[in-house]
C-alpha cells in the first residue's frame, strides 16, 4: 500500500522555485530541498527519482499554473487598449505564478520547457494584439509590449521603477 503524501508536490515545486529564484538551479539538490520541505532525501530520490526529474517537475508545475493565470487574465481583460494593460497588469500582480515569470525558464536547454515558454509567448502576444484590434501592427506592438513588459518584469526587483507600462501601451496603440 502507498503511503500517504504528507507534503504535497505541490508544496515541494513551490519551494524548489522559490530556492531557483533566490540561489539558482545549482542550490536545488535532494538535500537542500529535504531541508527546506522537512522531507527526508530518500523520500524526494523516491518521489522523483532524479535531481533533473524534480527540477524540471517543479518547473513544469510553475509553467501550468502561469498557464491558468494566463487564461484568467485573457477571461477577465476587455477587448481594448486598456484590456491590454489589465492583462499584462494580472499577469505580472503578486502571485506565486508571476513571481515565477523569470525563472520558469531556468534552463533553457531543456526543449520542452523551452517550447512551453515560446508557446506562452506567443500566446501572450496573441492577447494583446486581440486587445489592440488584430492586424499586423497590432502583432508587432503586441512584441515590443511583451518585450518591455518583460524587462520591466526583470529590473523591477532590482529597483527599475522609470518604465509604465501604462504610457507604453497608449503609445503603441495610439
Amino acid at each position: 500500500m502507498a503511503r500517504r503524501k504528507i507534503i504535497p508536490d505541490t508544496d515541494v515545486y513551490a519551494e524548489i522555485r522559490r530556492m531557483i529564484a533566490r540561489d539558482g538551479e545549482r542550490a536545488v539538490s535532494f538535500q537542500t530541498v529535504a531541508r527546506a520541505t522537512g522531507l527526508a532525501a530518500p523520500t524526494l530520490v523516491q518521489r522523483f527519482g532524479s535531481r533533473e526529474a524534480m527540477v524540471h517537475s517543479a518547473l513544469a508545475a510553475g509553467w501550468e499554473a502561469l498557464e491558468a493565470a494566463t487564461e484568467a487574465a485573457e477571461a477577465d481583460a476587455p477587448l481594448n487598449a486598456k484590456g491590454a494593460q489589465a492583462f499584462l497588469k494580472a499577469l505580472g500582480a503578486d502571485t506565486p505564478e508571476a513571481a515565477d515569470l523569470s525563472h520558469l525558464a531556468a534552463d533553457f536547454r531543456d526543449p520542452v520547457l523551452r517550447d512551453r515558454a515560446d508557446r506562452w509567448r506567443q500566446r501572450v502576444e496573441t492577447a494583446i494584439a486581440l486587445r489592440l484590434g488584430g492586424g499586423a501592427k497590432a502583432q508587432e506592438a503586441a512584441a515590443l509590449l511583451f518585450a518591455a513588459w518583460q524587462g520591466q518584469r526583470l529590473w523591477q526587483p532590482a529597483g527599475g521603477k522609470g518604465f509604465r507600462l501604462k504610457d507604453a501601451v497608449k503609445r503603441l496603440s495610439g
